[in-house]
Protein backbone atom coordinates (compact mmCIF):
# COMPACT_ATOMS: atom_id res chain seq x y z
CA UNK A 1 0.00 0.00 0.00
CA UNK A 2 2.63 2.33 1.16
CA UNK A 3 3.91 1.79 -2.96
CA UNK A 4 0.96 2.49 -4.39
CA UNK A 5 0.35 5.82 -2.37
CA UNK A 6 3.85 6.67 -3.10
CA UNK A 7 3.02 6.26 -6.60
CA UNK A 8 0.38 8.56 -6.86
CA UNK A 9 1.80 11.07 -4.68
CA UNK A 10 2.91 13.24 -7.58
CA UNK A 11 -0.49 13.59 -8.71
CA UNK A 12 -1.87 15.68 -5.36
CA UNK A 13 -3.53 19.04 -5.11
CA UNK A 14 -4.30 19.50 -1.13
CA UNK A 15 -5.53 16.36 0.08
CA UNK A 16 -9.53 15.67 0.11
CA UNK A 17 -11.78 12.69 1.76
CA UNK A 18 -14.33 11.06 1.08
CA UNK A 19 -17.11 9.68 3.57
CA UNK A 20 -17.81 6.17 2.81
CA UNK A 21 -20.15 3.78 3.63
CA UNK A 22 -19.05 0.73 1.77
CA UNK A 23 -16.78 -0.58 -1.12
CA UNK A 24 -17.28 -3.23 -3.49
CA UNK A 25 -13.77 -5.46 -5.01
CA UNK A 26 -15.45 -7.00 -7.99
CA UNK A 27 -18.85 -5.24 -9.07
CA UNK A 28 -19.96 -6.46 -12.22
CA UNK A 29 -23.82 -4.77 -12.55
CA UNK A 30 -22.27 -0.62 -12.42
CA UNK A 31 -20.75 -0.19 -15.08
CA UNK A 32 -18.56 -1.94 -17.91
CA UNK A 33 -16.35 -4.88 -16.77
CA UNK A 34 -14.82 -5.72 -13.75
CA UNK A 35 -14.89 -2.39 -11.46
CA UNK A 36 -13.76 -0.82 -7.61
CA UNK A 37 -17.35 0.55 -6.71
CA UNK A 38 -17.40 2.63 -3.75
CA UNK A 39 -20.77 3.65 -2.12
CA UNK A 40 -20.88 6.81 -0.91
CA UNK A 41 -22.94 8.39 2.19
CA UNK A 42 -25.46 10.87 2.11
CA UNK A 43 -28.55 11.52 0.09
CA UNK A 44 -31.17 13.64 -0.08
CA UNK A 45 -33.49 11.95 -1.84
CA UNK A 46 -36.10 9.45 0.23
CA UNK A 47 -37.37 7.30 -2.84
CA UNK A 48 -39.56 4.87 -1.12
CA UNK A 49 -38.10 1.44 -2.62
CA UNK A 50 -34.32 2.57 -1.39
CA UNK A 51 -32.16 -1.10 -0.34
CA UNK A 52 -29.66 1.20 1.24
CA UNK A 53 -31.44 4.23 3.27
CA UNK A 54 -28.61 3.58 5.76
CA UNK A 55 -26.86 5.86 3.43
CA UNK A 56 -29.12 8.73 3.37
CA UNK A 57 -26.98 9.75 6.63
CA UNK A 58 -24.48 12.02 5.48
CA UNK A 59 -22.42 11.75 8.82
CA UNK A 60 -20.72 8.23 10.25
CA UNK A 61 -19.42 5.97 7.90
CA UNK A 62 -15.48 5.68 7.07
CA UNK A 63 -13.74 8.92 6.60
CA UNK A 64 -10.82 8.18 3.99
CA UNK A 65 -8.61 10.27 1.87
CA UNK A 66 -8.79 9.90 -1.84
CA UNK A 67 -5.28 8.88 -2.15
CA UNK A 68 -6.14 6.06 0.23
CA UNK A 69 -9.05 4.68 -1.67
CA UNK A 70 -7.20 4.93 -5.24
CA UNK A 71 -4.43 2.75 -3.55
CA UNK A 72 -7.10 0.30 -2.39
CA UNK A 73 -8.43 0.22 -5.89
CA UNK A 74 -5.55 -0.23 -7.46
CA UNK A 75 -4.96 -3.72 -5.68
CA UNK A 76 -7.63 -5.12 -8.05
CA UNK A 77 -6.84 -3.25 -11.28
CA UNK A 78 -5.37 -6.72 -12.62
CA UNK A 79 -9.03 -7.68 -12.91
CA UNK A 80 -10.44 -4.99 -14.73
CA UNK A 81 -9.18 -5.83 -17.82
CA UNK A 82 -10.03 -3.54 -20.60
CA UNK A 83 -13.37 -1.98 -19.77
CA UNK A 84 -12.93 -2.17 -15.79
CA UNK A 85 -12.53 0.74 -13.54
CA UNK A 86 -13.54 2.38 -10.62
CA UNK A 87 -17.51 3.50 -10.15
CA UNK A 88 -18.46 5.75 -7.54
CA UNK A 89 -21.75 5.32 -6.72
CA UNK A 90 -24.53 6.15 -3.42
CA UNK A 91 -26.03 7.66 -1.43
CA UNK A 92 -25.79 10.44 -4.04
CA UNK A 93 -22.04 11.00 -5.05
CA UNK A 94 -22.70 14.27 -6.06
CA UNK A 95 -22.49 15.16 -2.52
CA UNK A 96 -19.52 14.93 -2.35
CA UNK A 97 -18.90 16.29 -5.88
CA UNK A 98 -15.27 18.37 -4.90
CA UNK A 99 -13.84 14.89 -3.03
CA UNK A 100 -15.26 13.08 -6.41
CA UNK A 101 -13.61 15.01 -9.18
CA UNK A 102 -10.35 15.03 -7.26
CA UNK A 103 -10.60 10.73 -7.11
CA UNK A 104 -11.65 11.00 -10.66
CA UNK A 105 -8.70 13.00 -11.61
CA UNK A 106 -6.16 11.34 -10.44
CA UNK A 107 -7.72 8.36 -11.58
CA UNK A 108 -7.74 9.68 -15.38
CA UNK A 109 -4.30 10.47 -14.74
CA UNK A 110 -2.79 6.70 -14.15
CA UNK A 111 -5.79 5.93 -17.21
CA UNK A 112 -8.19 4.44 -15.03
CA UNK A 113 -12.04 4.23 -16.57
CA UNK A 114 -14.33 6.34 -14.39
CA UNK A 115 -18.02 5.87 -14.01
CA UNK A 116 -20.40 7.90 -12.22
CA UNK A 117 -24.09 6.00 -11.08
CA UNK A 118 -25.93 9.31 -9.78
CA UNK A 119 -29.78 10.09 -9.57
CA UNK A 120 -28.72 13.60 -10.10
CA UNK A 121 -30.59 15.14 -7.48
CA UNK A 122 -28.17 17.91 -6.73
CA UNK A 123 -27.99 19.03 -10.18
CA UNK A 124 -28.16 23.07 -10.98
CA UNK A 125 -26.99 25.32 -13.63
CA UNK A 126 -26.16 28.02 -10.99
CA UNK A 127 -22.83 29.29 -11.44
CA UNK A 128 -21.05 27.70 -8.20
CA UNK A 129 -22.50 24.27 -8.50
CA UNK A 130 -22.69 24.14 -12.16
CA UNK A 131 -18.90 24.96 -12.44
CA UNK A 132 -18.24 22.38 -10.57
CA UNK A 133 -20.11 19.45 -12.13
CA UNK A 134 -18.13 21.07 -15.36
CA UNK A 135 -15.15 20.12 -14.14
CA UNK A 136 -15.89 16.54 -12.99
CA UNK A 137 -17.04 15.68 -16.12
CA UNK A 138 -13.54 16.13 -17.45
CA UNK A 139 -12.65 13.59 -15.36
CA UNK A 140 -16.37 10.87 -15.61
CA UNK A 141 -16.26 8.73 -18.94
CA UNK A 142 -19.74 7.55 -18.39
CA UNK A 143 -22.94 8.45 -16.61
CA UNK A 144 -25.08 5.86 -15.01
CA UNK A 145 -28.74 7.70 -14.40
CA UNK A 146 -31.04 6.82 -12.99
CA UNK A 147 -34.60 8.13 -13.44
CA UNK A 148 -36.81 6.86 -10.72
CA UNK A 149 -40.13 9.01 -12.42
CA UNK A 150 -40.55 10.40 -15.97
CA UNK A 151 -43.53 12.38 -14.28
CA UNK A 152 -42.75 15.35 -12.18
CA UNK A 153 -45.49 14.86 -9.31
CA UNK A 154 -45.30 11.33 -9.44
CA UNK A 155 -41.48 11.23 -9.20
CA UNK A 156 -42.06 13.93 -6.01
CA UNK A 157 -44.63 11.18 -4.35
CA UNK A 158 -42.11 8.62 -4.71
CA UNK A 159 -38.51 10.17 -3.88
CA UNK A 160 -39.96 13.45 -2.28
CA UNK A 161 -38.26 15.58 -4.67
CA UNK A 162 -39.42 17.12 -8.26
CA UNK A 163 -37.45 15.99 -11.01
CA UNK A 164 -37.13 18.76 -13.50
CA UNK A 165 -33.47 19.54 -12.51
CA UNK A 166 -32.75 15.77 -13.16
CA UNK A 167 -34.30 15.61 -16.94
CA UNK A 168 -32.26 19.00 -17.36
CA UNK A 169 -28.65 16.97 -16.03
CA UNK A 170 -29.40 14.61 -18.68
CA UNK A 171 -30.54 17.37 -21.25
CA UNK A 172 -27.22 18.53 -20.37
CA UNK A 173 -24.82 15.53 -20.78
CA UNK A 174 -26.92 14.90 -23.92
CA UNK A 175 -25.33 18.48 -25.26
CA UNK A 176 -22.11 17.70 -23.65
CA UNK A 177 -22.28 13.68 -25.54
CA UNK A 178 -21.51 12.31 -22.46
CA UNK A 179 -22.10 8.53 -22.55
CA UNK A 180 -24.67 8.01 -20.46
CA UNK A 181 -26.70 4.23 -19.38
CA UNK A 182 -30.04 5.27 -17.85
CA UNK A 183 -31.64 3.18 -14.92
CA UNK A 184 -34.84 2.82 -14.21
CA UNK A 185 -36.28 0.30 -11.06
CA UNK A 186 -39.63 -0.75 -12.45
CA UNK A 187 -42.10 -0.66 -9.38
CA UNK A 188 -45.28 -2.60 -10.09
CA UNK A 189 -48.16 0.29 -9.68
CA UNK A 190 -46.30 3.19 -9.75
CA UNK A 191 -43.90 3.55 -12.81
CA UNK A 192 -44.84 0.45 -14.54
CA UNK A 193 -47.98 1.80 -17.13
CA UNK A 194 -47.39 1.81 -20.16
CA UNK A 195 -48.18 5.52 -20.59
CA UNK A 196 -45.41 6.53 -17.96
CA UNK A 197 -42.56 3.79 -20.35
CA UNK A 198 -43.80 5.59 -23.59
CA UNK A 199 -43.61 9.16 -21.73
CA UNK A 200 -39.88 8.47 -20.72
CA UNK A 201 -39.00 6.59 -23.92
CA UNK A 202 -39.64 9.67 -25.94
CA UNK A 203 -37.70 11.56 -23.19
CA UNK A 204 -34.80 9.62 -23.82
CA UNK A 205 -35.32 9.43 -27.62
CA UNK A 206 -34.74 13.50 -27.59
CA UNK A 207 -31.54 12.49 -26.07
CA UNK A 208 -28.15 12.10 -28.18
CA UNK A 209 -25.82 10.03 -25.53
CA UNK A 210 -27.49 6.76 -24.29
CA UNK A 211 -25.65 4.01 -24.91
CA UNK A 212 -28.12 1.68 -22.92
CA UNK A 213 -31.50 1.60 -21.34
CA UNK A 214 -31.29 -0.86 -18.07
CA UNK A 215 -34.84 -1.67 -16.70
CA UNK A 216 -34.03 -3.06 -12.94
CA UNK A 217 -36.85 -4.94 -10.72
CA UNK A 218 -37.90 -3.60 -8.06
CA UNK A 219 -37.18 -5.55 -5.29
CA UNK A 220 -37.81 -5.66 -1.08
CA UNK A 221 -34.56 -7.19 0.07
CA UNK A 222 -33.57 -3.89 1.80
CA UNK A 223 -37.18 -3.74 3.92
CA UNK A 224 -34.86 -5.39 6.67
CA UNK A 225 -32.99 -1.98 6.74
CA UNK A 226 -35.87 -0.03 6.74
CA UNK A 227 -36.88 -2.04 9.89
CA UNK A 228 -33.38 -1.55 12.22
CA UNK A 229 -33.43 1.85 11.50
CA UNK A 230 -37.22 2.36 12.56
CA UNK A 231 -38.31 3.40 9.35
CA UNK A 232 -41.98 2.90 7.91
CA UNK A 233 -41.83 1.03 4.68
CA UNK A 234 -44.96 2.36 2.31
CA UNK A 235 -44.09 -0.23 -0.24
CA UNK A 236 -44.69 -3.08 2.01
CA UNK A 237 -47.60 -4.28 -0.23
CA UNK A 238 -45.77 -4.09 -3.63
CA UNK A 239 -44.51 -7.20 -5.46
CA UNK A 240 -41.65 -7.13 -7.51
CA UNK A 241 -42.58 -7.42 -11.45
CA UNK A 242 -43.07 -10.54 -12.83
CA UNK A 243 -41.10 -11.44 -16.02
CA UNK A 244 -43.50 -11.09 -18.45
CA UNK A 245 -43.87 -7.36 -16.88
CA UNK A 246 -40.22 -6.65 -16.85
CA UNK A 247 -39.79 -7.59 -20.61
CA UNK A 248 -42.59 -5.70 -21.51
CA UNK A 249 -41.20 -2.46 -20.34
CA UNK A 250 -37.91 -3.28 -21.60
CA UNK A 251 -39.28 -3.75 -25.02
CA UNK A 252 -40.67 -0.14 -24.40
CA UNK A 253 -37.52 1.32 -23.59
CA UNK A 254 -35.27 -0.73 -25.56
CA UNK A 255 -36.37 -1.43 -28.88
Amino acid sequence: MDSLQTDISHLSAPETMLRIHSVESFGSVDGPGIRFVIFLKGCAMRCQYCHNPDTWDRAGGNLRSVDEVLAQALRYQSYWGEKGGITVSGGEALLQIRSLTELFRKAKALGISTCLDTSAQPFSRDTTNFSAFEELMNYTDLILLDIKHIDNNAHKQLTGWKNENILDCARYLSDIKKPVWIRHVLVPGINDDDDSLHKLRNFLDSLGNIERVEVLPYHDLGVYKWEQLGLPYALSEVKPPTEENILHARKILTE
